[in-house]
């Protein structure tokens, strides 16, 4: 019988806008460390979501996201599922970590739905007494913006000098509320790779983590 872990798994949560480069950072991650790393992100939490119910955890903020992609799905009926969703995925990060496994997650968390959810503080007090590393990951509005042309959006053939849409500032304004990491990345200088290598020496060097211990601690009045 397998002797089982004593130690906790360290977590890492990458937060920032899509195309940002947070899932590159999560496999760079996993393939520099000589240790196991699971990622249990957003995109695959999506992707095990029913067709009906998604985006689910990527539901992008109410000022952008209308649902005419989805007419089948209102979106009142996701955003009410929203925070069980977030907070089965970090439960599910909880028990990985408390079974001496590695996790790295990559989300995109905001809280502009049709009035605040809290689902940020909400997780945050999920992983009282695990260690996590939260990491802010910034790009550019206009590199983010030529990412998405050059891959989601590719078919469209929008023109270089189309500059960024109201989407793509309202997201990179969003989801980096309130603003408080232990670590931030701006994938526009660093390369996926020494990115990763920053998260690890961080996690071997840097000061003890503290983001998720204050974001936990924050009552709805320190929020506004």
């Amino acid at each position: 019988m397998m002797e089982q872990k004593s130690r906790l798994g360290q977590i890492v949560i990458l937060n920032g806008a899509p195309r940002s480069g947070k899932s590159s950072i999560a496999t760079a991650i996993q393939a520099a460390s000589d240790e196991l790393w699971m990622n249990l992100g957003t995109d695959r939490y999506i992707r095990s979501t029913p067709e009906q119910y998604r985006p689910g955890v990527g539901l992008r903020p109410a000022g952008i996201e209308k649902m005419e992609e989805k007419p089948y799905a209102r979106r009142e009926e996701i955003e009410a599922l929203v925070p069980t969703m977030y907070a089965a995925m970090y439960d599910s990060i909880a028990v990985h970590s408390r079974l001496g496994v590695n996790v790295v997650v990559d989300v995109g968390h905001h809280d502009d739905y049709d009035f605040p959810l809290g689902i940020l503080y909400d997780c945050a007090r999920r992983m009282e007494s695990l260690p996590v590393l939260f990491v802010g990951v910034r790009c550019p509005v206009e590199i983010v913006w030529e990412r998405r042309r050059n891959t989601w959006l590719k078919d469209q053939r929008i023109a270089d000098d189309t500059p960024p849409p109201y989407s793509v500032h309202r997201w990179d304004r969003e989801v980096h509320r309130p603003g408080i990491y232990d670590l931030e990345v701006d994938t526009a200088k660093m390369r996926p790779e020494e990115c990763s290598q920053a998260i690890l020496k961080h996690l071997k060097r840097g000061p003890q983590p503290t983001s998720f211990r204050r974001l936990a601690a924050m009552s709805a009045r320190d929020r506004e």
